[in-house]
């Protein structure tokens, strides 16, 4: 098989989970601008930031959009893909007390972050590999998009 094959198969397998994790993010974003009072609920209970109001909400808003529009344009790959994964990571694992007790109200739908934040991983880790559909064309001789 043709090494060139395998690294568009990987190329199309990483535009796929990019674009994947970014419409995810992306729900969550514009909840912020949508519902600010229910982000802020989820900040009070998760995060332990009370009083944020719906200006604040649309602050966060604005800079999480701006993080996943050079995330799924893959812009900046060391920078917004790490960023995509610091932010799912610190959600995931603010949730922890719910994979305490799984089998509770809705509770099992947390763990649908855990495969997510997988993917954040592997995308951030083989970022110089995603270059299907990026805004990065040239590479360098270390292989590290430009």
């Amino acid at each position: 098989m043709d090494p060139l094959d395998n690294r568009n198969r990987i190329g199309v397998a990483l535009l796929i989970l990019r674009v994947t994790v970014f419409l995810v993010m992306l729900v969550w974003t514009i909840d912020k601008f949508v519902r600010p009072a229910h982000a802020a609920s989820v900040y009070e209970h998760f995060y332990f930031l009370r009083g944020l109001g719906p200006t604040v909400m649309y602050a966060i808003g604005v800079v999480e959009l701006a993080i996943l529009i050079g995330f799924v344009i893959g812009f900046a790959p060391w920078l917004t893909y790490g960023l995509v994964l610091l932010l799912h990571a610190v959600s995931t694992f603010s949730t922890f007390r719910q994979y305490l007790h799984p089998f509770e109200g809705a509770n099992i739908l947390f763990f649908a972050a855990w495969p997510m934040l997988g993917a954040c991983f592997a995308l951030f880790y083989l970022r110089d590999l995603d270059s299907v559909w990026t805004v990065r064309t040239e590479r360098r001789d270390h292989g590290t998009a430009v």
